[in-house]
């Protein structure tokens, strides 16, 4: 193999699905471990009486911690390597979803609401304020934030050393795949979940089930093909300047923070966290406000129909991207924003139609994973090299999730502020017009990078 092992040699290619299976695997459990809260949101709501504004502010304070530690945690997953930092986060996670499932101790009879208006507050133990309750899970749910930081960067650092440029864009599809399947078990497995088993197993059993991948991981997943007894692979993202270059701290933060077309694309990332978090954290309240809880088979279809057309949306998006046009990202992602648009439009019309507002929902998310998973899946690996790839992830994924930190307290704040005990639910028909304006500044800021691609010399970008 002269060196460089290929893609094409059938021992590599089955060492390197072992690897991305068990890391698609953790990383879809790691999803299972975030998205639980948003998944059974109105329970959680309903049983401490949160208001929009409160439920948000939880939201708000994971994804700030999330999006300020993968800055930090981004070079450190480059120096530690990825599969330890994947460890790191999924002990931490575990850790943290078994102590937000232990605050059901904080109540000892949940508060009473009538017509989504609390006529009764929760009553507390131990001392407990509903302020304190508040800040006590907000501060555990950004926590298990900060481990979940380690995620993405842990991921995108291991399969940018076993795969080349060309492969990228279909294979963060079918990683995609994975994720989603993960959200999925959110969405889905959450509410089944409650209906045999208090709300605190929301938050348990996917604690268990990151155990059980922490042993998996760190027993069938390696860094790089040289760490598997394989050649390294030449995977054409770096020039030779780059290359024959040592990976030093000053080297990773100066090819990444010190180049236009890395801001643009964290802009653009910024801008699909204003619509994805303005969907994902609120989606499953909005079918339990504003059809009180009656919409069961429209919210099941939702969540079975989100995650796979999601799933859908990244296949098609990765395999556009490599066969049509040639590894570049950008485009893809613009189709993705202008899908997003036509999306959010269409909710605002359909909202209060129960299997219409599902339909949308689903089209939204193919159209939000589409321009995700070019982002976070090809791009920092692309434009970021083996080198610096954590780092590049760390500050899209960042800046994506800053933008959830805003949509989380200033979303809720919005709804509460349209709420209306006489016409319950009137309040989401500003929501899918919060985020919509993002969608078309996404596209015209991507829109810069229509033809840049990796391993060019700065200027040729």
């Amino acid at each position: 193999m002269n060196g460089s092992a290929t893609p094409s040699s059938d021992g590599f290619t089955r060492r390197r699905v072992q690897n991305w299976l068990f890391l698609g695997l953790m990383y879809g459990f790691f999803y299972m471990s975030r998205y639980n809260l948003s998944a059974i949101a109105a329970t959680i709501s309903d049983a401490f009486g949160w208001s929009n504004t409160q439920y948000g502010t939880v939201v708000s304070w994971g994804t700030l911690v999330y999006g300020l530690s993968v800055f930090f945690n981004g070079p450190l997953a480059d120096r530690l390597g990825g599969k330890r930092a994947i460890l790191i986060g999924s002990a931490g996670a575990a850790v943290f979803n078994l102590l937000f499932g232990l605050c059901h101790l904080f109540l000892i009879h949940p508060a009473k609401l009538a017509h989504g208006t609390v006529v009764q507050a929760a009553e507390l133990a131990d001392g407990m304020t509903g302020s304190t309750a508040l800040a006590t899970m907000a501060a555990i749910w950004a926590a298990n934030h900060y481990f979940q930081s380690f995620g993405a960067l842990s991921i995108v650092k291991i399969n940018a050393a076993w795969f080349a440029v060309r492969e990228r864009g279909s294979f963060a599809g079918i990683f995609g795949a994975m994720i989603q399947g993960g959200r999925w078990l959110a969405f889905a497995m959450s509410p089944f979940i409650l209906r045999f088993l208090p709300w605190q197993y929301c938050f348990w059993i996917p604690a268990g089930i990151l155990v059980g991948m922490w042993f998996a991981n760190r027993a069938w997943v390696e860094n790089s093909p040289s760490d598997a007894g394989f050649p390294s692979l030449d995977t054409g993202d770096e020039t030779a300047e780059e290359q024959a270059a040592p990976a030093s701290l000053g080297f990773v933060l100066k090819k990444v923070f010190a180049r236009p077309t890395m801001w643009l694309i964290a802009l653009s990332s910024m801008c699909i966290g204003m619509v994805r978090n303005s969907v994902d954290h609120w989606w499953a309240k909005y079918f339990a406000t504003v059809f009180d809880h009656h919409a069961g088979g429209a919210f099941q279809f939702a969540s079975f129909a989100m995650p796979t057309l999601a799933i859908l949306g990244g296949l098609c998006a990765g395999n556009a991207s490599d066969r049509i046009f040639g590894s570049r990202r950008a485009p893809v992602i613009f189709f993705g924003f202008a899908g997003q648009a036509c999306g959010l439009l269409l909710l605002s019309q359909t909202l209060h139609h129960a299997w219409a507002g599902a339909c949308a929902l689903a089209l939204i998310s193919f159209f939000i994973q589409s321009s995700h998973s070019m982002v976070g899946g090809a791009a920092s690996m692309d434009f970021g090299g083996r080198k610096a790839v954590a780092t590049a992830a760390g500050l899209f994924d960042g800046a994506q999730y800053l933008a959830g930190a805003i949509v989380g307290r200033s979303m809720g704040q919005l709804l509460d502020h349209y709420k209306d005990r006489a016409h319950p639910g009137i309040e989401y028909d500003i929501w899918p017009l919060a985020p919509l304006p993002f969608a078309f500044l996404g596209a015209l800021l991507i829109s810069f990078l229509w033809n840049a691609r990796p391993g060019q010399k700065k200027g040729a970008e």
